[in-house]
């Protein structure tokens, strides 16, 4: 893949220049929706899962453009930058855009998938509370799935209520309070950032680029193979055993999966033109 732009090696190249100011917009924005006329941007355009009442298709693209914080969109926005405009004015602006905007949006199709498969479990155990609910029922349901949200003392409290005989339909009411915290805090929170087209970025760089040198910290020398490699790893491993939370992890690595993928067929496709000749 050897296309090169016509402009000649820009430091801020075109592409690279907007995504910035385009992210930076979206997120004074944001701040200024949310002190000034208390409106919450994320509720539109956030990606929320498809099982979600917020969910919206566009959500796809507008999520990579919403930050949560400061330093998440600095961070972010540096990382475009750093390996961003190497990459633009080694393919030119359009492929590198369509490339960005594509990892962006397969990092949200297998981070939203993810959550479907880790979610589903959780449906199906609520629904069988539902058929035949307990108080042994409801410690079991709470401690296997909702042992990171749910408080324990309102377990104790209503489990010894329901055991005492107290007056309500603890059913009912348990269900309807364990269904409202699947909805708001497993299939009801918003993804944001730029993160997963950031990493589709970053497995170009190390695929285009393997053998140049990243300097961690500004010090230590690593190959950018070895960089990519070790990135991914890690994404895989606190994504399996979750032990980070509140980081999308998936979708770090769905976006450099859709980047891998992307890159796959591009060569594919230069090889067989020269076949072709």
């Amino acid at each position: 893949m050897s296309q090169y732009s016509p402009q000649g090696f820009r430091m801020l190249p075109t592409g690279v220049k907007h995504l910035l100011i385009i992210n930076l917009l979206f997120y004074l924005a944001a701040m200024v929706f949310r002190e000034a006329l208390h409106i919450d941007l994320d509720e539109w355009l956030a990606l929320f899962y498809i099982g979600s009442d917020h969910f919206r298709p566009w959500q796809y693209i507008t999520y990579m453009f919403m930050h949560a914080n400061f330093s998440h969109i600095l961070f972010n926005m540096f990382a475009l930058w750093m390996f961003g405009y190497i990459l633009e004015n080694y393919w030119g602006t359009k492929r590198f855009l369509i490339f960005y905007l594509i990892c962006g949006i397969g990092a949200g199709i297998v981070h939203t998938a993810v959550i479907g498969l880790t979610s589903l479990p959780v449906l199906n155990a609520i629904n069988d509370y539902a058929a035949s609910p307990s108080p042994d029922a409801l410690i079991q349901i709470c401690n296997e799935y909702f042992h990171n949200i749910i408080n324990p003392r309102w377990v104790a409290e209503v489990t010894n209520a329901w055991r005492s005989g107290a007056s309500g339909d603890f059913g009912y009411e348990t269900t309807s309070a364990l269904m409202q915290l699947y909805n708001e805090r497993i299939i009801g929170v918003p993804t944001v950032g730029a993160s997963g087209a950031v990493y589709g970025i970053l497995l170009a760089f190390g695929m285009m680029f393997p053998e140049e040198r990243i300097y961690l910290y500004f010090m230590v020398p690593i190959k950018a193979k070895w960089f990519v490699i070790g990135y991914a790893a890690i994404e895989l491993f606190t994504g399996v055993t979750g032990t980070q939370d509140g980081v999308a992890h998936f979708a770090h690595l769905g976006g450099m999966l859709a980047g891998l993928i992307m890159i796959l067929m591009w060569r594919k496709k230069e090889r067989d033109s020269h076949w072709n000749y």
